[in-house]
């Protein structure tokens, strides 16, 4: 076994260096306070905390970094509750190492790429973490990705889905993710477009930052697989409050349908514009809608927009699902699937700490180099979503595919599947 202790990496050389720089940064940070170890929160008599209460053993530290407040704060509470379940089962199952419980650390980027890496860099050299999960944003997690890889620790995405995320020039890849690839979700969500819809033109609605320009090029790589135009490409800010000059571009170019890339904020103001020009045109959307208050912002129509998920809690269930359904609902005293915060964050965040837990063991080491090996070399496990049959290679740091991927809509502040998964 290779314990970290008994290891001089990188990563432990760069801490001294980086301290000075990183406590300027921290001290920004909205919720670095001893609150955020998410292991001892709101969790009364859970195994969770009684794990941490009863063993002399130094816990296993894991960091998160998500929007905890504003805009798309419930993604972040999303990945915090699923991967809070699994955290449970952990320690209640004797924890990692030998007995080792795990500790969740969190940090709030609030949807910032400079308050994400400042937020990195703390949680690896101060607090000595030995995974980063990342949150709903794209460029957070882009930005994240030059600390990651100086301080050789895994990184493990649980909903951003930027393709450069895990496919980037890195050697070796300390990148990993359960969650969409926006290559591949682009390549599903055109396809769904042509069998539902049989359009072939679609105009493309993007967020200006860098998830967007992932999905531009996704889009115009696999439009000519289904006979599909790209009859227009449009793009907006977060800010934006009037959307019609792009739309009404799109409306003339003879776009048949849109394809929406946006979190729940920017994506309800393309809903409101569409409304003032008055085009009813089917929308097929990526998952960020489900990130936020979307219905509360768009309003009636936001049970138009067909999008993307990995999971949904609604239907028959397997063994897994039943045992996290029940969980889910004794610890959040929640009576139904449909209160499920944002079902993708909190099935994908479930999974991936299980099968970084099952790493963790699989290598006896809490070491980066060592984790990331085992990633590569997992046993077989039965999971949530899927069951994972080694689910990262060299070539492939995305456990998910599109087989994994179902289509859902908005009913009221619920999110329903358009169909059941096949």
């Amino acid at each position: 076994m290779i314990d970290k202790a008994n290891n001089l990496s990188r990563r432990n050389l760069l801490k001294g260096v980086g301290y000075f720089a990183t406590g300027i940064a921290v001290s920004q940070l909205a919720s670095c306070t001893e609150g955020d170890r998410v292991a001892e929160e709101n969790s009364g008599t859970d195994d969770s905390t009684l794990g941490i209460e009863e063993t002399s053993q130094e816990p296993v530290k894991l960091g998160l970094i998500a929007a905890l407040t504003g805009k798309s704060a419930l993604s972040g509470e999303a990945i915090t509750r699923g991967l809070a379940v699994a955290i449970d089962e952990v320690n209640s199952a004797g924890g990692v190492l030998g007995g080792r419980p795990l500790e969740l650390i969190r940090r709030d980027d609030e949807s910032n790429p400079a308050k994400g890496v400042a937020a990195a860099r703390e949680l690896i050299e101060q607090e000595d973490v030995a995974v980063v999960f990342g949150g709903l944003d794209s460029p957070v997690s882009l930005a994240m990705l030059p600390v990651i890889h100086e301080l050789e620790t895994p990184y493990m995405g649980v909903w951003a889905a930027a393709t450069g995320i895990t496919r980037n020039n890195f050697d070796p890849n300390y990148a990993f993710r359960v969650s969409a690839n926006d290559n591949l979700v682009d390549k599903f969500l055109l396809r769904y477009a042509k069998v539902t819809y049989n359009v072939k033109q679609v105009g493309l609605m993007l967020i200006n930052n860098p998830w967007g320009e992932s999905n531009r090029q996704g889009f115009k790589e696999w439009a000519s697989e289904y006979n599909i135009k790209i009859a227009g490409v449009e793009k907006f800010n977060d800010e934006d409050n009037d959307l019609t000059a792009q739309l009404t571009r799109l409306k003339n170019s003879g776009a048949e349908a849109l394809m929406l890339v946006a979190n729940a904020a920017p994506a309800a103001q393309v809903m409101r514009s569409l409304t003032r020009i008055n085009w009813d045109v089917p929308i097929v959307s990526h998952w960020g809608i489900s990130g936020g208050r979307f219905p509360e912002l768009a309003g009636d129509i936001a049970d138009k927009v067909k999008f993307v998920q990995t999971y949904s809690f609604f239907d028959t269930q397997s063994e897994v699902g039943e045992k996290v359904l029940h969980k889910l609902n004794t610890k959040f005293q929640l009576q139904d699937p449909s209160e499920i915060l944002a079902p993708v964050g909190t099935a994908n965040a479930y999974d991936a700490l299980r099968l970084t837990a099952l790493a963790i063991d699989t290598c006896g080491s809490t070491e980066g180099a060592a984790i990331r090996e085992a990633l590569l070399n997992l046993p077989l496990y039965k999971g949530l979503i899927k069951t994972y049959d080694s689910p990262f290679t060299d070539c492939t740091h995305d456990a998910l595919t599109e087989d994994d991927y179902i289509m859902v809509r908005w009913s009221g502040n619920k999110i329903i599947p358009v169909k059941a998964k096949s």
